[in-house]
């Protein structure tokens, strides 16, 4: 038999014993400072510490949450900044994209199409894509996942009209389309062509031959293409770090249909002053607040990507590569659903990319792409670029199309701004140094090593960075862990 339990006492100024655990007590240390009570009623002191502090974790949450929305807007600005500013203007990396714009973690090694769908302006629209197109997707105004083209969409590689409608439509769908309707007015669409023989003159003639985006409604009459080089160009497509977030946000809010959105999440952020229909005008108390929240947020953002304590991040046990999608789940659901959504590992993953598809998820053998991230050497310490690091590429490389690895700033989770264009090497276009085992050995440092300036990735003296290697078009042995890429080695 098991004790009783100790009996209740009944306190001073009641008749019946009230639990301890219920109660009150007068004073309580905290971590925003003493909380004190009379009789379990806070004082005034208390309820403006804890107000302040309520106003504090909703806009710490408002900005982890809404990272997705942010970010799309400011990739709709910087397309707009560079003169996409309708259905037929397209920003398109002819000569691939260099160092020049900031922009989270683009690679080097494919010819980008950009483009920024307003739904609301132009109503349902149809995108043409030409064959051997490579991954595309379109995205929402949240950073949802819209539909894929190219490869391992619909057309599977073979081209297609696609026709995007937009949240409000209603009535009958063409047919001849592969169809998809967006929860958002605006989307981004990201097309990717590869390189022939190392360059990309043959996947901008893709494009500019092939590509037609235009309203429905101008079908029979489209509007002539123009294309606007982003190479060697300097804008910036990352949402700002600071208090500026929120009016950020802002726009997305008062721009899209109040449904995007789940009320609990418009809960949120109606809870800090932001709602459609509303202007956002914070007054002195709640900016300062905002100001702080800002902050601890983009510490927590940074925190989750670069301090990573979730084992899921990790490819490999005892190394530091990681996935961009912790869970391996494009809607970040953790066990199918059963644990919710994994909010920080979508925070994770927003913070330093974009593109959110399913194909960058799924096995895919032979097509597709899949991704690894390394911020720190095998000695556990983060990638500095005053020191001369060795990374090996084992053969043989599981790809059917090719590899790059490529260096970032931490800052800007855009390439690293070096004395070389491309802070990449690529190993279809590359002239690397081979090993006699076939393996690879790349070096990233301030200077070249002497008898390795082929392999050689510059990086920064003073400054940090951290890398992704890319497999288009991996093989078995890549997701059956077969063969991994080597660990970052201090040189010696």
């Amino acid at each position: 038999m098991t004790d009783d339990p100790t009996p209740l006492s009944v306190p001073e100024g009641y008749n019946t014993p009230i639990p301890e655990s219920i109660m009150t007590p007068d004073r309580v240390e905290t971590r925003i400072g003493t909380l004190e009570f009379v009789d379990g009623l806070p004082t005034d002191e208390t309820a403006d510490k804890v107000y302040d502090n309520l106003v504090f974790m909703r806009g710490v949450e408002t900005f982890l949450n809404c990272i997705p929305a942010a970010s799309i807007e400011a990739m709709r600005r910087g397309n707009v900044d560079m003169g996409v500013t309708a259905v037929n203007k397209v920003l398109l990396f002819d000569e691939l994209m260099d160092s020049s714009p900031l922009f989270l973690t683009g690679n080097t090694d494919t010819v980008y199409a950009s483009a920024i769908l307003d739904l609301e302006r132009d109503g349902a629209t149809v995108v043409e894509i030409p064959p051997k197109c490579g991954p595309g997707t379109v995205n929402d105004a949240w950073f949802r996942f819209v539909i894929d083209m190219g490869a391992p969409g619909p057309d599977r590689g073979a081209g297609g009209k696609y026709l995007i409608l937009p949240p409000d439509h209603e009535g009958e769908v063409p047919e001849g389309y592969f169809v998809a309707k967006s929860p958002s007015y605006v989307n981004w669409l990201i097309l990717r062509g590869f390189l022939v023989d190392g360059k990309p003159d043959a996947a901008a003639a893709m494009f500019r031959d092939g590509l037609k985006i235009y309203p429905l409604a101008d079908a029979d009459n489209p509007p002539e293409m123009e294309f606007i080089s982003g190479s060697g160009k300097y804008f910036n497509t990352i949402h700002s770090n600071d208090v500026e977030f929120f009016t950020e946000l802002d726009d997305v809010i008062q721009k899209e249909p109040i449904d995007v959105i789940d009320p609990e999440t418009r809960g949120l952020m109606a809870s800090i002053g932001l709602m459609k229909g509303k202007a956002f005008a914070p007054d002195e108390a709640m900016q300062a607040l905002l100001v702080e929240a800002a902050a601890v947020a983009n510490a927590t953002a940074r925190s989750l990507f670069f301090n990573a304590r979730d084992p899921e991040a990790f490819v490999y046990e005892g190394s530091y590569w990681k996935h961009p999608f912790v869970g391996r789940d494009y809607r970040w659901l953790k066990d199918d659903g059963l644990g919710g959504r994994n909010l920080d590992a979508r925070t994770y993953f927003f913070y330093m990319a974009t593109v959110n598809t399913p194909a960058m998820v799924l096995k895919m053998v032979g097509t597709g792409s899949q991704y690894a991230g390394i911020d720190r050497s095998s000695d556990g310490e983060f990638l500095d670029g005053s020191k001369t690091y060795k990374l090996n590429i084992p053969a043989p490389i599981p790809v059917v199309d090719f590899w790059s690895v490529v260096l970032y700033d931490p800052q800007t989770r855009s390439e690293l701004q070096t004395g070389q264009p491309y802070s990449s090497k690529n190993g279809a276009k590359d002239p690397l140094v081979v090993n006699e085992d076939g393996s690879i050995d790349l070096y990233f440092g301030p200077t070249a090593p002497v008898g390795h300036e082929d392999n050689w990735i510059q990086t920064v003296a003073g400054k940090m960075c951290f890398a992704i290697f890319r497999l288009y078009g991996p093989l078995e042995p890549w997701f059956d862990k077969t063969w991994r890429p080597g660990d970052v080695e201090l040189a010696e």
